[in-house]
């Protein structure tokens, strides 16, 4: 039995599966951890020998640093700037404002305990994750002669570059901060100071990081800054002080578990599509969310659409506050659900103008303002008020009644001893030697009693490889396993590439900071197939995990063989990416399913075909969560929940391929009823971004579906046709959908197929946008 404290859910409780058996050298569970009080943190002192597979110089390019290799002091006094921006940028990395994307030369940049004085931005390249100490995590201060945009920065802008940046803002993909404190109170409190400027894309992350501000009256100090891009996810962050907590703008973000105390704002927004707040507690600031509203057309875009769900607000005169009025119309989407307000007098205002909703000491049930749908009515109602709840079955829930969240697992109490190096047992990593059974023999002898470490590296193999059930596996730097060979060709016998768990197994899994991928051809790749089951809210989970189909070195599916508008049956990389099976359940944090649609390392971005058969399909009976997580560019659907049960979704984000309809789907591939397929009528010629079938209890809290193509082509964003019906759910299911945000569709919701919310009743900015749909 796994030493593990099984808190059995409701709804699994009366089934009984086979639990998970030790690897064969193990003689007892791995246990709690054992670190001493005063050791580092694992990563410091396991062996670092991480491989980038396909840089130029594999054998000398350095993945892990650790700033004090490169002179950085941290004693708070000796100015660390410099060597901390050499340890990240050694090495010929992207970056520069020359490079717009590699995976060719990824970067752990590791921070020992300390406080590491800075005068300049530190500049995260791309492809960097920049980790603190888990269990003492370091100080990043902000001198008081501090000068530029912030103390992290993600996508410089170019000295006298008219605008132009290092990086393209919807394109700045594998990026994670985590593990600091950053503190910006030896600058004036008149400065404008910034902790993080944070203008990224999908694949990136900040947690575990804690912001501290001055207090001042009138101070100009805010802890993330952000003005563009396609995220995202980011939680479990603190803000003390300053005149914002978060000032942001970005098309869509998820953003979970953070507190803002004695802010002046604790988040104001300039603009999005849509952005999920799961878990946010705002205490003694002057306003919690300030939002800049009333820009309905694509030149004029404002905040589109907030969603938030379980906040606790305390001290706070306003909860909610818009800069314009609606006026009786959608000019600004808002849904509140489980807010608890303690002395916040008004719940949700405008900017010198009447309180929408009150405040005071009380809980909002659930509370939106938009236009709200039901059923197959195409008639919405422009509604300032209580709305249908989601249904949350209690497995969803913690113990105090809130979407249950788990931050992405670190192992900080866990000694070095405790862990098992993938290429110490002989696996290569080197993208060309078959590491197949060496693999497969790490987890048949460790799982269970070691948290299995897979080295900065591409394996490559060609049969599937099981991930037994009650095993932890820790990537470094995004380490890749990828499928590839005459196994994973035929779509008419599709194969798993990775299986976690077998049918009916039982156990704890815990996948953080790797790829799942292919090498091309793999038309019949099932990329991962998820059969765990665990009894403990999030047991069985992925976080910092994704799922990336070509348009990487290594992959043979680049722009040089799949060049935009290609049909060749050889840019097929996958059957299925994902497959959660009816028996399994999961927790899924951060996780980027994604079929390239350009080349991040040709050099120019440049647009790739290359076919997906299908996102993720969801067989679980739950309960399943899904957080901040986006499937793209797959051919049949994005997301498809086939009887499907109790799941949370929030936000979830797609994109359509862009070649369609050249050719429509399914094709290249078929529709295989065995996988529950959805058929294709000859006026769906697009793929499907959500597709529900008899499933019961879901909720998707936030959802930005996007469809910008036709071939290649852009006019029919103009006249929203790109696509006319993007999420279909059926009438035997029962779904909440609440901030619905779409682009370029003519139908934003359908049900049995026939369109019901006209993207016509939501003109929102770019996006349309439906607040609310129940059955």
């Amino acid at each position: 039995m796994l030493a593990f404290a099984l808190t059995l859910l409701a709804a699994a409780a009366a089934v009984v599966r086979p639990v998970a058996a030790l690897g064969s050298s193990c003689s007892a569970p791995l246990g709690a951890g054992t670190a001493a009080a005063g050791d580092p943190f694992w990563m410091q002192n396991i062996k670092h020998q991480g491989l980038a597979a396909f840089n130029s110089n594999p054998s000398s390019y350095q993945v892990f640093r650790n700033v004090k290799d490169f002179g950085a002091k941290g004693d708070g006094v000796t100015d660390d700037t410099a060597a901390i921006n050499n340890a990240i940028a050694a090495g010929n990395r992207c970056g520069g404002g020359s490079c717009d994307s590699t995976t060719t030369a990824p970067a752990v940049v590791y921070f020992p305990q300390g406080t590491y004085k800075v005068t300049a931005p530190l500049i995260a390249y791309y492809y960097t994750q920049l980790i603190g100490d888990a269990r003492h995590p370091p100080t990043l201060l902000a001198d008081a002669s501090f000068s530029g945009m912030a103390v992290i920065d993600a996508d410089p802008y170019i000295p006298n570059g008219g605008g132009a940046q290092w990086y393209v803002n919807q394109n700045n993909f594998f990026r994670s901060v985590r593990n600091f404190v950053i503190d910006l109170r030896q600058m004036p409190a008149s400065a404008s100071a910034t902790g993080i400027h944070w203008q990224v894309s999908q694949s990136t992350s900040l947690m575990n990081i804690v912001f501290q501000m001055s207090t001042a009256a009138g101070n100009n100090h805010q802890g993330i800054w952000m003005e563009n891009g396609s995220g995202g996810y980011m939680g479990d962050l603190v803000f003390n002080g300053g005149k914002f907590g978060m000032w942001v703008g970005n098309q869509q973000f998820t953003v979970r578990n953070v507190t803002i105390n004695n802010a002046n704002t604790a988040i104001f927004s300039i603009w999005n599509w849509g952005w999920t707040f799961q878990g946010v507690t705002i205490n003694n600031c002057q306003v919690g969310f300030d939002l800049t509203t009333g820009g309905t057309t694509q030149d004029t875009q404002t905040v589109g659409a907030i969603a938030v769900i379980d906040a606790f607000v305390t001290n706070t005169p306003v909860f909610v506050r818009s800069s314009t009025a609606s006026n009786g119309k959608l000019a600004g989407s808002l849904v509140l659900n489980n807010v608890h307000l303690t002395n916040v007098p008004t719940a949700v205002g405008v900017v010198g103008g009447a309180t929408v909703l009150a405040g005071g000491t009380t809980t909002i049930n659930t509370w939106a303002q938009g236009n709200v749908f039901k059923g197959t009515s195409q008639t919405g109602k422009f509604t300032q008020g209580s709305v249908p709840a989601p249904s949350k079955p209690s497995s969803l829930l913690d113990g105090s009644g809130r979407i249950f969240g788990k931050m992405h697992p670190q192992y900080q109490d866990y000694a070095v001893s405790q862990f098992v190096s993938v290429r110490d047992q002989g696996a290569k990593g080197d993208g060309k030697t078959d590491d197949t059974a060496a693999l497969q023999a790490v987890f048949n002898k460790f799982a269970g009693c070691k948290i299995i470490f897979i080295d900065h590296g591409t394996y490559l193999i060609s049969n599937t490889l099981t991930i037994p059930a009650g095993t932890q596996v820790v990537g470094e730097a995004w380490s890749v396993i990828m499928g590839g060979g005459a196994a994973f060709q035929d779509q008419n016998s599709p194969k798993a590439v990775v299986r976690v768990g077998n049918a009916g197994d039982q156990g704890i899994v815990e996948i953080s900071d790797v790829i799942f991928a292919t090498k091309g051809p793999a038309a019949g790749a099932i990329v991962v197939e998820w059969n765990v089951h665990s009894n403990t809210q999030g047991g069985a989970g992925m976080w910092d995990t994704h799922i990336r189909l070509g348009g990487a070195a290594g992959t043979n599916l680049l722009v040089s063989n799949c060049p935009a508008g290609s049909t060749s049956t050889s840019c097929a990389a996958a059957f299925l990416a994902l497959h959660l099976t009816p028996q399994s359940n999961g927790y899924f944090e951060g996780t980027w399913v994604w079929t390239a649609d350009h080349d991040l390392d040709s050099g120019g971005s440049r647009q790739t075909t290359i076919f997906s058969g299908r996102g993720i399909l969801s067989e679980s009976a739950g309960p399943v969560w899904m957080i901040g997580t986006a499937s793209e560019h797959h051919t049949l659907y994005q997301y498809s929940l086939v009887n499907a049960k109790a799941h949370y979704m929030g936000l979830i984000q797609t994109e359509t391929p862009y070649y369609q309809p050249v050719p429509a789907p399914p094709a290249p591939f078929s529709v295989n009823s065995a996988f529950h397929d959805p058929s294709f009528s000859s006026s769906q010629n697009a793929a499907w971004a959500v597709h529900v079938t008899n499933s019961q209890d879901i909720t998707i809290f936030g959802a930005g579906l996007y469809s910008f193509f036709q071939n290649y082509g852009q006019a029919c964003l103009d006249t929203h046709s790109c696509q006319s019906q993007i999420f279909d759910i059926d009438t035997a299911s029962s779904v909440s959908v609440y901030s619905l945000s779409t682009v370029g569709v003519t139908w934003q919701l359908s049900v049995a197929e026939q369109g019901v919310i006209p993207s016509s009743a939501g003109p929102n900015g770019f996006a349309d946008t439906a607040t609310v749909w129940t059955k």
